[in-house]
């Protein structure tokens, strides 16, 4: 089934030094953008992460230190990436937790104001856990009745979350097909910022959901110890969680 689509969506996937969204570096990026006219296009860059990559990554996606030596960082990537997301959704394979995060930082980091307040996500891992509990590889052979060579490749990774995900609104008579939808679906919970430390409430009001403030209203903590502010901004959060919370702190001052 082919993907109805209001407007276009980037299907992407990254490897990385690592899985700390808010220290690690991307070393490869594929992105395939789908147009609501059936038009498609892809991009696969390798990336100078500028740090180095552990053995046991290498070990994962089998990208070297040596490999990437002289290709572009990501700070010289950036408006190329950006160029070819700004105007679409996003989705990916556990996307919603890793992939997207660690690309907000890697755009903030780069000098590009990257959010998703125009946008939605859709995680096409989310999907198969709700229904059928597996991995990538997994899920590609499940729905797609296929093996998926060169895994770890951020190629190949994205090309599968793209079809599988067409595989499932087959395989899914309840799953709608509208990527909106689909974005509701896949989420596990409102979150603010990516990682999670900024959360809405029942009522639908931005909340810390750690340390000693947890469950408290992040502009009442802000208002009234302005010092927790300057902590979080200077302790090791990532950027959009800092990003996210300068915004509820001007908003704030301006409806004063």
């Amino acid at each position: 089934m082919e993907l109805k689509l209001n407007r276009p969506i980037c299907f992407f996937d990254l490897e990385t030094t690592g899985i700390d969204v808010a220290r690690d570096r991307i070393v490869e990026i594929s992105i395939f953008k789908v147009y609501p006219n059936g038009n498609k296009e892809s991009k696969t860059w390798l990336v100078n992460p500028t740090i180095s990559i552990p053995p046991q990554t290498t070990a994962v996606h089998g990208i070297t230190d040596e490999k990437v030596a002289n290709e572009p960082t990501f700070i010289e990537l950036a408006p190329h990436v950006y160029n070819m997301i700004k105007d679409s959704d996003l989705a990916g394979f556990n996307s919603d937790r890793f992939d997207i995060p660690l690309l907000a930082e890697e755009l903030l980091r780069a000098g590009v104001d990257f959010d998703m307040k125009n946008r939605v996500s859709v995680d096409i891992q989310t999907i198969f856990h709700k229904k059928e509990e597996r991995t990538l590889s997994a899920a590609y052979k499940f729905y797609c009745n296929q093996s998926l060579e060169n895994a770890h490749s951020a190629e190949a990774d994205t090309m599968a979350t793209y079809e599988i995900l067409k595989a499932q609104l087959d395989h899914y008579e309840d799953l709608e097909n509208d990527i909106k939808s689909l974005s509701e679906f896949t989420t596990r919970k409102k979150t603010v910022d990516f990682a999670g430390f900024i959360i809405l409430n029942k009522d639908d009001k931005e909340v810390f959901s750690f340390g000693k403030h947890k469950g408290v209203l992040v502009e009442e903590v802000l208002e009234k110890e302005p010092g927790y502010f300057s902590w979080l901004q200077n302790a090791d959060f990532p950027l959009y969680t800092k990003k996210v919370l300068t915004g509820i702190k001007l908003r704030k001052l301006n409806t004063k």
